[in-house]
């Protein structure tokens, strides 16, 4: 059986650029690029004839901004968004919001394999291709998730002391759609490592501390733990121990770094029992065996559900680990939100 080619649309203004990355992907005959569009108009307008697999945008374009384009696709006829930026900024999150919107992933041009489509790299990138093309997306009015929104919950067990929350493609919705439903008032530290390309981590946290009540920041090494959001760095490894966050940028990263088993081992054996494990969305089985562990130590263990992920590898893993609950995204804000929690600002 002759297996069908992923077929994918180009949307970027530059012809040097959409044929460097059409010849790389085409590279080995699997990918079709079924066409080139220069504006987010004419490929939002081309998408229910070409019916593209993925589709790569950018997110400075002529006309409507790549963004914009996200959020009119995600609300309309949802297809796997790769977005390509020019520029990495975290000054400028409109790459993380394009992200939370509901595009898969982010790369910088920059670091395309284009130059040697039969590279290693290139051909990592192919497969990085196909398989988003293959990821569940869903419809999400002008996708645009409510910001500061505070969910109430039926009371939990009083067990968190600390919540680990591990991500990959998919995962800034995921984060996005979690965090938007637990209040400012809420007081257990959440740690959260979410696998993105180099340089959008910054711009990530960024983003979410403006679109959600909890204050949002990168992780400093020494720093107490305390309550808000605080996300792993680029390239680095986050831990907490004695109650104080660690950052390692040196250790061997394996395929990740910062890794979601890293961050979730250090819970289990700094929080035992008052340790939280939350693994969301991605491919892989990053943060399987860190959760095994937060169950072992008698800490409370959650899993995304398969008609909620965007892509069900780490979360399908973490349910083989013994994942105490299995949820989908909108509940697990609300059994977040029950493990209590003294009243105070967004502040730090």
């Amino acid at each position: 059986m002759i297996r069908a080619r992923t077929r994918v649309l180009i949307c970027d203004d530059s012809p040097t650029f959409a044929a460097a990355l059409t010849r790389t992907l085409e590279h080995g005959g699997e990918i079709e690029v079924v066409g080139v569009r220069m504006t987010a108009e004419a490929a939002i307008a081309d998408l229910p004839t070409l019916k593209p697999d993925l589709l790569t945008m950018d997110i400075e374009l002529p006309g409507i901004s790549g963004l914009e384009a996200v959020e009119q696709i995600m609300s309309v006829r949802p297809t796997p968004i790769l977005v390509l930026s020019s520029h990495i900024d975290p000054a400028k999150d409109t790459a993380a919001a394009a992200l939370a919107a509901g595009a898969l992933d982010a790369i910088a041009k920059g670091d395309l394999p284009l130059t040697d489509p039969e590279s290693s790299g290139a051909a990592a990138f192919r497969r990085r291709v196909t398989i988003l093309s293959g990821a569940r997306v869903i419809r999400h009015p002008r996708a645009r998730l409510p910001a500061r929104r505070v969910t109430k919950s039926a009371k939990a067990p009083q067990r968190g002391a600390v919540i680990g929350m591990c991500a990959s493609t998919g995962g800034p919705q995921a984060l996005i759609t979690v965090l938007s439903g637990i209040p400012a008032s809420f007081s257990v530290p959440i740690l959260v490592v979410q696998h993105i390309s180099a340089g959008f981590t910054e711009g990530l946290a960024h983003w979410l501390d403006g679109a959600v009540p909890l204050p949002v920041e990168l992780a400093e090494d020494g720093s107490a733990l305390a309550p808000g959001v605080t996300v792993a760095p680029d390239g680095a490894h986050l831990a907490v121990h004695d109650g104080e966050l660690r950052l390692d940028r040196v250790s061997p990263a394996g395929l990740h770094r910062p890794s979601a088993d890293v961050l979730l081992h250090s819970i289990a054996e700094s929080a035992g029992t008052a340790g939280v494990a939350v693994v969301l969305t991605g491919m892989g089985r990053d943060g399987a065996a860190g959760l095994g562990a937060v169950r072992k130590a008698g800490g409370l263990t959650i899993a995304q559900d398969e008609e909620s992920s965007a892509v069900y590898g780490m979360p399908k893993e973490a349910a083989k680990q013994g994942a105490e609950l299995i949820l989908p995204l909108e509940k697990i804000a609300a059994t977040l939100v029950g493990l209590g929690g003294e009243p105070r600002g967004k502040s730090r």
